[in-house]
């Protein structure tokens, strides 16, 4: 968990540091409007706070030993490493999307990526599109993988044991992972809902609920991150 933890500070530092120059903010995001009240709305001490905690962060982890997680190398391959699940993942949705023959009406309306995609466009452009990436990487995968999936595990590690616990687990990624997808369509910039891309989101949500179990925190993070950056971003 502390290796995790370091290998996702780039990713909150680059959308808290940006993200205070936008008019929008991730939904699952609860701690800029934190951060901003503490600075009282003064955008330089906004940034000197971030980056405080950025080296705060750092330094704990140092302390504990985990200086070899913040080698270069280790971001590097941890960048890779979503890269190529971003591309896997992808691949999967769009081939169970196309197996259920689940086509659009209007093909503009399958917005691929996990984030909202209307964040990715209009004045702030693809600039915006990144730091909200970012954070949508950041913050959705702490709120349904680590928060509300990991719960529910936690949850049923109390009451199964043996086959019947591996069965309630497969089961809960699916209802989060239902849950993950539907939480794209609600809010002011929620999609209109398409079976499709609800789909297909979903399929998204347990591959990362499966990179988020036999990887961990940090590759779920920078899968979905670098999956938005792409689908939205550079789309």
């Amino acid at each position: 968990a502390w290796t995790d933890l370091a290998l996702v500070v780039p990713i909150f530092l680059a959308y808290h540091l940006g993200v205070i120059l936008l008019d929008v903010r991730n939904a699952a995001d609860l701690v800029t409007a934190q951060l901003t009240a503490l600075a009282d709305r003064h955008i330089a001490i906004y940034w000197g706070i971030t980056l405080l905690i950025g080296l705060v962060m750092n330094t704990v982890l140092w302390v504990l030993g985990r200086g070899q997680a913040l080698e270069k190398k280790r971001f590097m391959l941890v960048g890779a490493e979503g890269v190529l699940y971003a591309i896997i993942m992808r691949t999967v949705a769009a081939y169970v999307v196309g197996s259920l023959s689940l086509v659009p009406a209007d093909p503009t309306q399958f917005g691929p990526a996990l984030a909202d995609p209307a964040l990715g466009t209009g004045t702030d452009g693809v600039w915006a599109g990144v730091v909200m990436s970012l954070g949508a990487g950041l913050y959705e995968e702490i709120a349904f993988r680590v928060g509300l999936f990991g719960v529910g595990t936690l949850v049923i590690r109390l009451f199964w044991g043996g086959i019947m616990k591996m069965g309630a687990y497969a089961i809960w990624a699916l209802i989060t992972a239902l849950i993950f997808s539907g939480w794209h369509y609600v809010g002011a910039y929620g999609d209109d809902f398409v079976l499709a891309s609800f789909v297909f989101r979903a399929v998204c949500g347990l591959v990362l609920t499966a990179i988020y179990l036999f990887r961990g925190f940090a590759p779920a993070v920078w899968t979905h991150a670098l999956y938005d950056v792409w689908a939205i971003a550079l789309h």
